[in-house]
């Protein structure tokens, strides 16, 4: 993945968890894949309602790929949804990731 890239959270009511991850496709087209098990047997597969909660355009896929490891090892859903709810929020985390 190179270019253009986004990060996004996805929220489940099935199982009532987020999932993080970054494309460099469509996004709408990326959930349908994470609804209909495209990907197999991956953690997604767990459920079929997923829905986007938060979608933030990177320049490059270097950027998306930190700003989801970075949110992924805080480990804190009260942290996803922080930056969901906060539009600040999501402007300091890609400043934070970007000058990193």
């Amino acid at each position: 993945m190179s270019g253009k890239a986004s990060f996004y959270i996805l929220y489940s009511k099935t199982v009532d968890k987020y999932y993080s991850g970054i494309t460099a496709e469509n996004i709408y087209s990326r959930i349908e894949k994470h609804n209909t098990s495209h990907y197999g047997h991956k953690w997604t597969s767990a459920a079929q309602d997923w829905e986007l909660q938060l979608e933030i355009p990177c320049d490059s896929s270097t950027i998306a790929r930190k700003m989801e490891l970075y949110v992924k090892r805080m480990k804190s859903r009260k942290y996803i949804e922080k930056i969901i709810s906060n539009r600040s929020q999501q402007e300091t985390l890609k400043k934070f990731i970007e000058n990193s």
